[in-house]
């Protein structure tokens, strides 16, 4: 199990009137991953962005795009987004009732496959296709909306999560969205979180993007988790 943490900043709570310029900023912070959240309304409230704006970003970072598909029926998106430069694109079992044709498919079109969790739904939704996958995403709020508190209630799945992978020798990632901070981020990774996915805590604090990002470092350091 790799101990490194890796932070994921979502870009759902970014001034979109400075994208690319947030991004950029992001990513000269120290960002790992540039978190992209696709809503259609139907699979949850909100309606966010499309492969459009995925396509905008690739063109002004080269940081691995984790594309989060909170749509219904992702199968018939999953070409779009890997042509405009997905990285990762993970998908909601509840979203599909074919749930290992879509990872295969994200395979096929060169993409790394992931599987995501609402808050209540339980493993036994992915154990089988945990094979096939490089990456879990635990949502600790149900999706939809940025800036919601963080449901404490997910960390004992979450501790389930790591140590299935850990017993299995597995090298996913386990990704945790939702509610991150600085106080929620320890808890996070001490139950096994090793992707952060921070959306407000990086763009709509009061600091800049880059102390925004050095204080969530700064509370996941081994000195801070000692």
């Amino acid at each position: 199990m790799s101990n490194v943490i890796k932070l994921a900043p979502s870009i759902l709570a970014a001034d979109y009137r400075r994208l690319g310029e947030q991004v950029r900023e992001a990513e000269a912070a120290g960002a790992d991953y540039i978190h992209v959240d696709v809503m259609d309304g139907h699979f949850v409230p909100n309606i966010s962005i499309g492969s459009v704006i995925v396509q905008a970003v690739r063109g002004v970072t080269a940081l691995p795009l984790d594309v989060h598909l909170m749509i219904e029926e992702p199968e018939r998106h999953i070409e779009a987004f890997a042509r405009a430069g997905a990285d990762i694109l993970t998908v909601h079992p509840e979203a599909s009732p074919h749930i290992h044709r879509v990872v295969e498919m994200i395979r096929r079109v060169g993409a790394r496959p992931g599987v995501a969790l609402n808050p209540g739904t339980p493993l036994s939704m992915i154990e089988d296709v945990l094979a096939d996958v490089d990456l879990v995403l635990i949502m600790s709020v149900d999706p939809g909306f940025g800036g919601q508190e963080f449901i404490e209630e997910v960390l004992p799945k979450l501790r389930r999560l790591r140590r299935l992978l850990d017993d299995a020798g597995s090298a996913v990632e386990v990704e945790i969205d939702g509610g991150i901070t600085a106080e929620t981020a320890p808890r996070c990774v001490a139950a096994g979180a090793r992707v952060l996915v921070a959306g407000t805590a990086v763009f709509k604090e009061k600091g800049s993007i880059a102390e925004n990002m050095a204080r969530l470092r700064g509370a996941i350091s081994d000195d801070a988790l000692a």
